[in-house]
């Protein structure tokens, strides 16, 4: 049931984090406050396909 996913910065695109999630518990995109390297701060970042 877990599967890996990749997390994308909303701001400039980047896709600096790669996860894990439950596809049962949580079946939508999820959005986490990650730190963004090439921003130089912390922003929020959704999961890609």
């Amino acid at each position: 049931m877990r599967v890996n996913i990749t997390l994308e910065c909303t701001e400039c695109k980047e896709r600096n984090y790669i996860s894990e999630k439950n596809k049962r518990n949580n079946p939508d995109r999820i959005e986490l406050s990650k730190y963004c390297p090439r921003e130089r701060r912390v922003t929020v970042h959704r999961e890609t396909k």
